[in-house]
């Protein structure tokens, strides 16, 4: 059966985006699904013959100007690369998804012109990754007051303190770091943003073991011990980092959506061929029954809608009118029913669906990051209601 998620995208955006979706769908056709189970198995990170092959197709470049060595595209490319490898893995699609929503995409909105050409020519490449420092062990939801400090010392700063849950932390050439540097300032005006050689003497980086979810993506704790940089080093402007964090969630918070679909695109397809195929009772396929069609037809219509939605927020925020609210609605809803579905998908297919050979596990699992990536869907709620109260 043709994937159900192609039927819609071919109406919802223009042919030559669609034929790039399926260039990089056929991509991951060939040189990510036959290998995944092997990854899963050996527990390895996405192999770096994988991470160039991505380089080399641009996938690593998609929204970023071609005078800097880009592909010249917008955040709907980087959102449709995101539904055709996220199809088969999540892992897989957030390294270059993370690279661009998080680490190239604040030095595009807040960078200076000489810190973009230092860097962005071979960020757009894979060459070169930016990790996004924002999570620390005691500030996950309240990401606006880091417990990191950067204080001034002479012409420069020192940044002390712990960054977690870092995503491609173990490629990561860079760290953008969230820190506090205006403990008195007003609500949005105490921190500022820092880019930070991974290199640099003070700065050490530990892979955080025992994850279960996007096993084949790189999640890392960075400490910084008195690392001194210089001002020349601060993105976007002093005490502005919460402006730099939520312009750069923005973006991010719609690519985690295209995860959540890429994941119920393939519960879809999966449920709906095996309903088809699983013969019981009177000799006749489980699709029969109308329990199990509702599922699917849930699945189905979720996916049309989710599409429709997130690509309309894509178009808003290449035209710089997103809110903060409309991404978060998107984000909350298309990862809650898509993780909600996969749950009764599993209940269809029975046993099997446990198996990682299946499938269906490995996506029920990585749904959960969705839920609480970028934002907690019950963080971002509080965001959401504010407009509703009249706040």
């Amino acid at each position: 059966m043709p994937r159900r998620i192609d039927t819609y995208l071919k109406d919802l955006v223009a042919e030559e985006k669609f034929a790039f979706y399926e260039s990089v769908r056929d991509f991951a056709d060939a040189e990510i699904a036959p290998k995944l189970l092997h990854w899963e198995r050996e527990h390895v990170l996405v192999p770096d013959e994988c991470i160039q092959r991505m380089g080399e197709m641009g996938l690593f470049g998609l929204p970023i100007a071609e005078t800097y060595g880009g592909q010249g595209g917008d955040h709907t490319d980087l959102v449709l690369m995101g539904l055709a490898v996220a199809y088969h893995s999540q892992s897989v699609a957030i390294t270059p998804g993370a690279a661009l929503s998080l680490g190239a995409k604040p030095l595009q909105l807040c960078g200076t012109e000489a810190q973009k050409r230092a860097h962005l020519p071979d960020l757009a490449t894979g060459k070169r990754m930016f990790a996004f420092g924002l999570s620390e062990p005691g500030r996950g939801s309240d990401a606006a007051n880091p417990e990191v400090t950067a204080v001034k010392k002479g012409s420069g700063w020192v940044i002390s303190g712990e960054k977690c849950w870092a995503t491609n932390a173990h490629w990561a050439s860079h760290v953008v770091v969230h820190a506090l540097t205006n403990t008195n300032g007003p609500n949005g005006k105490r921190s500022t943003c820092f880019i930070v050689p991974r290199n640099q003497k003070g700065v050490f980086y530990q892979e955080m073991k025992g994850k279960k979810v996007w096993e084949q993506s790189s999640t890392g704790s960075v400490m910084f011990d008195n690392v001194e940089v210089p001002h020349e080093a601060i993105l976007g402007a002093e005490n502005d980092g919460f402006k730099v964090m939520v312009t750069t969630l923005n973006g991010g918070r719609l690519f985690i959506a295209a995860l959540a679909l890429g994941s119920l695109a393939f519960a879809l397809d999966k449920c709906r061929v095996y309903a088809e195929e699983r013969i019981q009772f009177d000799n006749k396929p489980i699709g029969r029954f109308q329990r199990v069609q509702d599922v699917i037809v849930d699945m189905d219509i979720a996916l049309e809608r989710g599409l429709t939605w997130l690509l309309h927020c894509c178009r808003l925020y290449d035209q710089d009118r997103l809110s903060r609210e409309q991404a978060a609605k998107v984000k909350v809803d298309c990862s809650r029913t898509a993780s909600d579905l996969l749950v009764l998908a599993m209940e269809i297919c029975g046993g099997v669906s446990c198996f990682d050979e299946f499938g269906l596990i490995r996506h029920h699992n990585d749904l959960f990051v969705t839920r609480v990536g970028e934002g907690s869907n019950f963080a971002l709620k509080d965001l959401i209601v504010r407009p509703l109260r009249g706040n």
